[in-house]
């Protein structure tokens, strides 16, 4: 890894963008992670005076030095300095966009899955002949999106994906609803910057430019982002941030984060053994591959009490540990409550626009689920209900739960 990001940084090229003063209004969605956040994000950022980025800020930071493995002040996914600003923005800048009708020009298209994919297989891409070659892909793949025949959006995005993998169909396994044949192979990439289930830039979206950056309401959700109070008004220091704190209920969060932990294919976020760390987490340690390399998820401040502990008790101490940083940050936000969203994602869209200033959406949402590892559906969390029901029922996340407007019976928690 040591070099790899200044070579990727190379090889991605974006440019100066000095619109960082100009910025006057940014949205940032609180959440813990496995609480929906994606699918309410990916709602809001139809509305037109809305830009946001293909995937998460988490990157950037990365690519900027900033963040756990990146700063050397970073003890874990707390930032409460934040380093190289302008450079940060610019990367921000250079992957937001602005939701559109029409696909984006080939040109456009093309530049940012190559930066994309610079991020998500930085090894690979960084290898002079791998590089070539996904150049030539992705000429001949994005030729296709022109085609009056040209399907769908996500069509589109697996047609980019099957060229530039033709020979590796199995990597297809590492994007969010993945297409690869047969098993599934567990995550090994020597290096990644981005974190898997790897995002796949919008095709039906424009770029963003100077005007938007005082035009638009620039959207934010990171789950690590709970650990980061006023890191958005250092990038953005004219800007006024509003903010949502997004929850779900224990029992169906902790669920999430286990399922997403015992995946074979997706949320490898840190490589602890870079670090000289070793995970012990029982259940998913000893019978994961990778398991006693890869953290996954949000790194709270207090991780180190967990590398040997109990999957279940690690994933109840993200979800703890995000809202309780979110409500000591004293910052004033929107709540939502996920199970809200689902039964109603018109009406919480509507409170959401009016939070922020909005017009309500021109349409009705279409909630298409994205880095799910399955369908949202209400009491999927009884599966675990043996393990699950003792955490829930702790006085502390019985609090937690009160706080963030659950009560105690667990037909509220869906």
């Amino acid at each position: 890894m040591d070099g790899l990001p200044e070579t990727i940084r190379q090889l991605r090229a974006v440019p100066h963008a000095p619109w960082r003063m100009r910025v006057r209004r940014v949205a940032v969605i609180l959440t813990s992670s496995r609480s929906g956040s994606t699918l309410f994000k990916t709602a809001l950022a139809r509305h037109p005076g809305i830009a946001s980025l293909d995937g998460e800020a988490e990157p950037f930071l990365a690519m900027s030095g900033n963040g756990f493995g990146y700063d050397p002040d970073c003890s874990s996914d707390a930032i409460a300095r934040l380093r190289n600003a302008d450079t940060l923005a610019d990367d921000i800048f250079d992957g937001l966009v602005v939701p559109g009708e029409s696909a984006a020009p080939l040109p456009e298209l093309k530049e940012r899955w190559r930066k994309r994919l610079l991020l998500q297989f930085p090894a690979l891409f960084a290898q002079g002949a791998a590089y070539v070659q996904l150049e030539r892909a992705l000429d001949e793949a994005l030729l296709f999106s022109r085609s009056p025949e040209a399907p769908g959006e996500r069509e589109l995005q697996h047609a980019v994906l099957s060229a530039v993998f033709w020979r590796e169909p199995w990597r297809l396994d590492y994007y969010d609803g993945g297409h690869g044949p047969g098993q599934r192979r567990p995550f090994s990439e020597a290096a990644k910057i981005e974190e898997p289930p790897f995002v796949s830039p919008a095709m039906h979206a424009r770029h963003f430019t100077e005007d938007d950056a005082a035009g638009k309401i620039l959207l934010f959700k990171t789950p690590s982002d709970a650990y980061r109070a006023g890191l958005y008004e250092q990038l953005f220091p004219h800007a006024e941030v509003r903010y949502v704190h997004l929850a779900r209920s224990a029992a169906a969060s902790v669920n999430g984060l286990m399922d997403g932990w015992l995946s074979p294919i997706g949320f490898h976020a840190h490589d602890m053994q870079r670090h000289g760390i070793t995970l012990g987490i029982s259940g998913y340690s000893e019978q994961c591959e990778g398991g006693h390399r890869w953290w996954k998820f949000d790194l709270p401040p207090n991780w180190r009490n967990y590398v040997a502990a109990p999957l279940e008790e690690v994933c109840l101490n993200q979800w703890l540990s995000c809202h309780r940083h979110i409500i000591d940050s004293g910052v004033a936000a929107l709540p939502v409550r996920f199970e809200h969203f689902l039964s109603d994602p018109a009406g919480v869209l509507a409170r959401s626009c009016e939070w922020l200033g909005l017009p309500p959406l021109p349409s009705s949402p279409e909630l298409a689920v994205t880095m799910a590892t399955e369908e949202p559906a209400p009491g999927r969390w009884r599966k675990r209900s043996d393990q699950l029901l003792p955490l829930v029922q702790r006085e502390e996340v019985a609090d937690m739960m009160h706080t963030l407007g659950y009560g105690r019976a667990p037909e509220q928690w869906s």
